[in-house]
């Protein structure tokens, strides 16, 4: 049986297919994408199927990951990680963000208000997974001003192999706007999520110094 998630992104993707013609239905089925990740990334099973993303076009889609390592637990990173209502924490290219339906819960939607100077000014979000057991939290772009269709992101908390600090892994599929490439897609998606690690990464490093001050 697939899981809630997967369950969910086939809907979609059929209701998509069997609105459209028959030669369409044959030429693209649904399939499944996985990102690249770096070979000394290794995701447990119960983790990694949240990162596979299941796609009506392929072809017109951009799928990529992002991977930051973080010198702060996972117990420091998890818990900003997961509020859903609250991204602008870590996330410096928003500059807003309001739940506009739901408590929390997977089905909740906000509402996110981006910073000048990007292509967007704001979106609509759907909080698709959030497992405090597997440290795994996923979202779908359903609404807004912004030319990143179909947005879906799943974003996952690691302990590092080393034995110390967490590794955090974001994956995305979005399909390819008009008038620009995959490269171009993923290079812009890629950018603009390695930032918001890192600024993740700047805030949850110094929040854990400070506590290991205190003690």
């Amino acid at each position: 049986m697939p899981t809630p998630l997967t369950f969910h992104r086939i809907k979609e993707t059929n209701t998509i297919i069997n609105a459209t013609t028959p030669n369409y239905q044959k030429h693209h089925q649904p399939q499944i994408i996985r990102p690249v990740l770096p070979p000394s990334i290794s995701l447990p099973n119960d983790a990694a199927h949240y990162h596979t993303h299941v796609v009506g076009a392929p072809n017109h889609c951009c799928c990529s990951a992002v991977v930051q390592p973080i010198a702060a637990p996972v117990s420091a990173v998890w818990p900003v990680l997961r509020r859903f209502d609250d991204p602008c924490a870590y996330k410096r290219f928003l500059k807003s963000c309001r739940v506009i339906a739901g408590d929390g819960t997977v089905g909740t939607l906000r509402e996110v208000h981006v910073v000048s100077g990007l292509p967007a000014a704001s979106s609509t979000e759907r909080l698709d997974v959030l497992d405090d057991e597997r440290h795994v939290i996923g979202f779908s772009v359903v609404g807004g001003d912004h030319r990143l269709n179909n947005y879906k992101s799943v974003t996952s908390v690691h302990e590092s192999s080393s034995g110390f600090g967490t590794v955090v892994v974001e994956s995305y599929v979005v399909d390819v706007p008009a008038g620009n490439t995959k490269e171009e897609t993923s290079v812009f998606v890629d950018t603009i999520v390695r930032c918001n690690l890192q600024s993740l990464a700047r805030l949850t490093e110094t929040a854990s110094a400070k506590t290991n001050l205190v003690r």
